[in-house]
């Protein structure tokens, strides 16, 4: 992976979380290989090219909470999606006791 992009790393790390959990945007930094650039992975998520196949619902904040109203059509889409996925969300938060994955 050194020769990819952030991006490209980012999209690669997102694609290793499991059905049925979730990360969070700094766990995600740190495997991209920039633990610091936690904002930057929000950034490259709101350009991901293949939804499908980068399940970017899948990453919520340090405190579980969901993503704002401009990602996924919004934060009630992304709870949608969690809930599909068999993740239990409640007032727009997923319990990361339950929950985060660690890559």
């Amino acid at each position: 992976m050194e020769n990819h992009t952030f991006a490209e790393r980012v999209y690669e790390a997102v694609r290793q979380i499991p059905d049925g959990m979730v990360a969070t945007y700094g766990l995600i930094a740190e495997a991209a290989g920039s633990p610091r650039a936690a904002r930057a992975v929000g950034n490259a998520l709101h350009k991901n090219p293949d939804p499908v196949k980068t399940p970017c619902f899948r990453v919520v904040n340090s405190k579980g909470e969901l993503s704002g109203a401009f990602a996924f059509g919004g934060p009630f889409r992304q709870q949608e999606m969690l809930e599909a996925d068999g993740i239990y969300v409640e007032n727009l938060r997923v319990d990361l006791d339950d929950y985060l994955w660690r890559p």
